[in-house]
């Protein structure tokens, strides 16, 4: 039965990790399309002064704010469930007599992975909200 309950949290680890880099990379293209296409609109605006650019501009900058929020609060869910996941599993190797062969420590390095994660979702998506107001 502990082989089980061992594999089934190697697998809730992996779902973990795969839905974390679609939250990262969905958001990280989203921010940079959206400033690209923010740019453009943005610089159509300021020699039209249309209002097409910038209801376009202002649509794709609520498309990037529910985006990050999304992305940023997954990663935060991500990260209290690896915790949660890689506890249990130091607790089964601890249980089991074989905890020297995982390094506690990780758990801090996941942490700082996932915080640097957060950082480089949160630095493009400010890059993607303020360029194209500058621009303007």
């Amino acid at each position: 039965m502990i082989e089980r309950v061992h594999e089934h949290i190697i697998d809730e680890l992996r779902t973990n990790t795969r839905t974390d880099t679609i939250f990262v990379l969905t958001a990280i293209i989203l921010n940079l399309l959206t400033l690209a296409i923010n740019s453009v609109a943005a610089a159509a605006a300021r020699v039209e002064e249309g209002r097409t650019a910038t209801f376009i501009m202002f649509t794709f900058v609520a498309l990037l704010l529910v985006v990050n929020f999304v992305a940023e609060v997954g990663l935060i869910k991500g990260r209290q469930t690896r915790t949660k996941l890689l506890n249990g599993l130091i607790k089964m190797y601890k249980d089991h007599g074989v905890e020297s062969y995982y390094d506690p420590s990780l758990v801090v390095a996941y942490k700082t992975r996932y915080n640097l994660f957060m950082l480089a979702v949160l630095f493009t998506g400010l890059i993607a909200l303020i360029i194209p107001f500058v621009i303007r």
